[in-house]
C-alpha cells in the first residue's frame, strides 16, 4: 500500500491546546489510547477544527510543548491522527511542534514525531542562550541547516522573538534558508512584521523559485504564514500563504472563511468589501484574545465546548473574573457571532 499524500497546502492551520486532567496534570498515559477523558477532548477538537477545513498543529506554543515529555508528544501525536483517519480526514496533514534547546534534541524531536505520525515539523529558534546566539547569524543559521538535513520530515521555521529569547529573524536570513536548505517547508512569523512576509513572500512566491529551488519533498513547498489573524487579508495580496493561529481554535470556520474571501477577492474584486468586514472583526478579536494568552483560549474552549481546562504550571490559570470579562467583550461576542453564521456550532 502506497503512502497517503498529506500536501502541504497554503490556509489555516491551528494550534491545538494541550488537554490536561483536572488537579494531577497527567494525560493519563496508561489509559490514553483506549478512553482517557482529556484524549478525547483532544479527539474532539482535532476533527472540530478539521471540519471546518483547518488543519491541526500538535506541541506548538498553544500545546505548551515546553511542558510535555517525549512520550508525551509522541501520544498527542498519535491521538490526533487516529481521530483525524477515523473521522474520514486522512490527507489532512499534521504539523508538530519538534523545537528545543539543542540541536541534537531537536533532531530528535524530529525523527520520533515522523515516527508517531506527524508530516510536517515546525522548529523554533534555540533561545535558551539567546545572549551568544542573536548577534551570531552564522550560528542560527547552521541550527536551521543541520537540523532540516537531518528530518526525516519537512521542517517549518518558527519566528517567535518573545518565545526565543529575543532572537528575530530576518527576511534575507529566511529567503537564503529556503534557498539552500531543500527540507524546509515554510516559515511562521509570530513576529507579526507585515513587511517581512512581503519581502520573503516577493521571493519564495514566485514560480522561479520553486523551479531554481526545488523541494526535497515535492508536497512541501515554501510556505510564507502569519502568526496572528489580523493580517490574512493583507498577506493575500502580497503572495503570503495564510496563517497559523491560536484564534482558529475558537472560529475555525470564521478564519477560514476570512482566507477563502481574500483568496477570492483576487480575482473578483466585488469580494473585497466583505473580507475586510470579516477582517475587521477577527483582527479585533485576536487583539483582546491574544492577550488572554493559552490560559484565556482555554477558558473558552471550556465555555464553548465543554473542554479546555487550565495549563500546566507553572502558567498560571486565567482568573475567573478575568475570564468572565474576556467572554462578555464585544470583540470575543462579535466573534462568535461571525462563527454561528458561518456554520459553527457550540455546546
Amino acid at each position: 500500500m502506497s503512502p497517503i499524500s498529506r500536501p502541504l497546502k497554503s490556509g489555516i492551520y491551528a494550534p491545538i491546546p494541550t488537554f490536561f486532567l483536572p488537579g494531577s496534570e497527567e494525560l493519563d498515559l496508561i489509559l490514553s489510547l483506549i478512553y482517557s477523558s482529556d484524549l478525547q477532548a483532544l479527539e474532539a477538537h482535532v476533527v472540530r477544527v478539521a471540519q471546518a477545513g483547518v488543519s491541526p498543529l500538535l506541541a506548538g506554543t498553544m500545546g505548551e510543548a515546553l511542558h510535555l515529555t517525549h512520550d508525551e508528544r509522541t501520544t498527542v501525536i498519535k491521538t490526533a491522527r487516529r481521530a483525524l483517519d477515523a473521522a474520514g480526514f486522512k490527507t489532512v496533514p499534521m504539523i508538530v511542534g519538534t523545537g528545543t534547546g539543542s540541536t541534537r534534541e531537536t533532531i530528535t524531536l524530529c525523527t520520533e514525531a515522523s515516527e508517531a505520525g506527524a508530516d510536517y515539523a515546525i522548529v523554533i529558534t534555540s533561545g535558551y542562550f539567546a545572549g551568544v546566539l542573536a548577534n551570531n547569524r552564522k550560528a542560527v543559521k547552521a541550527f536551521y541547516e543541520e537540523v532540516s538535513e537531518k528530518s526525516p520530515i519537512p521542517v517549518v521555521i518558527y519566528n517567535y522573538p518573545g518565545a526565543s529569547g529575543g532572537i528575530d529573524l530576518d527576511s534575507d536570513l529566511i529567503t537564503e534558508l529556503a534557498a539552500e536548505c531543500p527540507n524546509l517547508a515554510g516559515v511562521k512569523l509570530t513576529c507579526g512584521n507585515v513587511g517581512k512576509l512581503t519581502r520573503i513572500s516577493a521571493t519564495v512566491s514566485q514560480p522561479s523559485f520553486a523551479t531554481s529551488y526545488p523541494r526535497r519533498n515535492p508536497d512541501a513547498p515554501f510556505l510564507v504564514l502569519g502568526g496572528f489573524t489580523d493580517f490574512i487579508l493583507s498577506a493575500a495580496y502580497v503572495n503570503g500563504h495564510g496563517a497559523i493561529t491560536g484564534l482558529a481554535n475558537i472560529s475555525p470556520f470564521t478564519i477560514a472563511k476570512l482566507f477563502e474571501l481574500s483568496e477570492a477577492s483576487l480575482k473578483d474584486p466585488s469580494l473585497l468589501p466583505e473580507a475586510q468586514r470579516v477582517q475587521g472583526i477577527v483582527a479585533c478579536a485576536d487583539f483582546t484574545i491574544a492577550k488572554a494568552g493559552i490560559a484565556g483560549t482555554k477558558a473558552l474552549l471550556e465555555k464553548l465546548y465543554g473542554y479546555g481546562g487550565n495549563p500546566r504550571k507553572p502558567l498560571p490559570p486565567i482568573e475567573p473574573e478575568d475570564a468572565a470579562a474576556l467572554w462578555e467583550h464585544p470583540h470575543t461576542q462579535g466573534l462568535l457571532e461571525l462563527e454561528r453564521a458561518f456554520g459553527g456550532k457550540f455546546s
